[in-house]
């Protein structure tokens, strides 16, 4: 939503810089409308000032900016906040906080911090009248506390390495923010013999250095899948077993060629008559 006020001046540039300053942001970040021309007058008399409309259409980095500023004043902390574009015409944009009170914005590891950069993208990025759905990323700093923590980040990279090149085991970091794991990936995947994976999820997401090729199980080829393997062949039969197994054999011809056998074919034949009978 743009932001209009009627400022004043000896001169327009002078009415300008007052309407900007009312507005809270930079005179080269508005725009303005001379409503009357100043005149110099003769003597004092018939002298009048510019008078201008200053305009200002809050873009989303100047959303973001104000919005640390309205933290940095809501919490009390004496800060001072400046806003700059980072080189390549890219959609990207730095908040620099300077100021003693402001280290407790910073918080363990910088996780408040972190959150205060969160919620700056949010507030600039959440604009109706922008339908062009581009996305511009601020990026912001306190007392260049990110760029010391970056230097930390992979002296730790490179410690850890060393351990585990040393004592040949793999060693699993303590939870990081994304940002950070990229750095700690960055920094080991250029010493050799070292690799990187993360494990985890959401909060307890980390980071684990491992000797190269020991990081992610590797996941067999069809070629080295093993094949079935073959039957096993039957277990011979005890002594005792086989034994009875002989005897039983050598009985069956005994059966079926004895009375047995002989009776029940002479059954099967007065079966047959019984049924001749009656038909």
């Amino acid at each position: 939503m743009k932001q209009e006020v009627t400022a004043t001046g000896k001169t327009v540039e002078a009415a300008v810089a007052a309407g900007a300053e009312q507005l809270g942001v930079p005179a080269a970040s508005v725009t303005y409308e001379i409503i009357e021309a100043p005149k110099k007058g003769f003597l004092g008399f018939g002298e009048a000032p510019a008078k201008v409309r200053v305009t200002f259409v809050p873009t989303p980095e100047t959303v973001g900016l104000a919005f640390v500023k309205t933290v940095l004043s809501d919490m009390g902390i004496d800060a001072a906040a400046e806003l700059s574009g980072l080189p390549g015409g890219r959609r990207e944009y730095f908040i620099s906080i300077e100021g003693d009170a402001a280290s407790v914005l910073i918080g363990h590891h910088g996780e408040t911090l972190d959150a205060l950069q969160y919620l700056t993208n949010l507030a600039a990025n959440r604009r109706e009248d922008d339908e062009s759905g581009s996305y511009t990323r601020i990026t912001v700093d306190i007392g260049n506390y990110r760029a010391k923590r970056e230097e930390t980040l992979r002296r730790l990279a490179r410690r850890t390495a060393e351990k585990v090149l040393k004592y040949k085991r793999n060693i699993t970091l303590e939870p990081m923010s994304a940002y950070e794991r990229r750095i700690i990936h960055s920094e080991v995947q250029n010493i050799a013999g070292v690799t990187t994976n993360s494990v985890g999820s959401d909060n307890n997401r980390r980071v684990v250095v491992s000797l190269d090729g020991q990081g992610r199980p590797a996941r067999k080829k069809p070629a080295e899948q093993t094949a079935p393997a073959a039957p096993k062949a039957p277990r011979p039969l005890p002594k005792n077993k086989i034994q009875k197994r002989a005897r039983f054999d050598e009985t069956l011809p005994e059966y079926h060629a004895g009375d047995c056998y002989s009776g029940d074919a002479e059954i099967d034949k007065a079966e047959a008559e019984s049924d001749t009978d009656e038909i």
